[in-house]
């Protein structure tokens, strides 16, 4: 199968929706917690977070344009300056895959989607207690993309809460975390660890 630029144009939203979202491959499947101003807290399931440096520490993910009944996580963030990011496991994935539903800004996705909030050590946004990976993060910059109305969120990681036994010499184990990724929409998948190579040099290159 081959598409060319005026196959994809050609496909309808859906479609392409699905297709594009999918080519990257597997993404890592987080659940994003917040407050709002008025205390009701928000859960959304993201498959865009990324690592954008580690000194200082930032990751970033992709918000959607806001709606009437969407970008409540945003207008949180930007509102109280933190959020949660959580990793998703496979007991509860499709309970995290219908955080996704544009429930009204009064009703709190934990409540409707059966998880805990989790306030740890006077950090102001809620964790979710279900996960075992948990990162608390400050926000540093909201970037605008202009090419389709989307923002990067960047922001400094100030908590990690993982399991010992996921990090082993020196690494961090996301087979042994149960940590979920996503594909397109609504695709979830387990993580198998396939080996750990060592640090790549030129000088150190194997025979292929």
């Amino acid at each position: 199968m081959q598409l060319n630029k005026n196959d994809i144009n050609q496909l309808n939203r859906i479609e392409r929706l699905k297709i594009i979202n999918s080519i990257t491959g597997i993404k890592p499947g987080n659940l994003i917690g917040t407050t709002s101003d008025e205390g009701v807290s928000n859960l959304a399931v993201f498959s865009s977070v990324v690592h954008l440096g580690s000194n200082p520490s930032l990751l970033g993910f992709v918000s959607r344009p806001r709606s009437k009944n969407a970008g409540h996580t945003l207008r949180n963030i930007k509102q109280n300056g933190v959020y949660t990011i959580n990793h998703i496991h496979p007991g509860y994935a499709e309970k995290a895959h219908y955080t996704s539903v544009k429930f009204p800004e009064n009703t709190s996705e934990f409540d409707a989607c059966g998880f805990t909030e989790e306030y740890l050590n006077n950090f102001k946004a809620p964790f979710v207690k279900e996960s075992n990976f948990k990162i608390g993060m400050c926000l540093k910059e909201v970037i605008e993309i202009k090419l389709n109305g989307t923002v990067l969120v960047i922001g400094e990681v100030n908590k990690i809460i993982m399991p010992d036994n996921t990090f082993v010499d020196d690494d961090i184990d996301l087979e042994a975390s149960c940590s979920v990724g996503i594909s397109g929409l609504n695709t979830y998948y387990s993580l198998k660890k396939i080996n750990k190579y060592p640090y790549a040099r030129l000088s150190e290159i194997p025979q292929f």
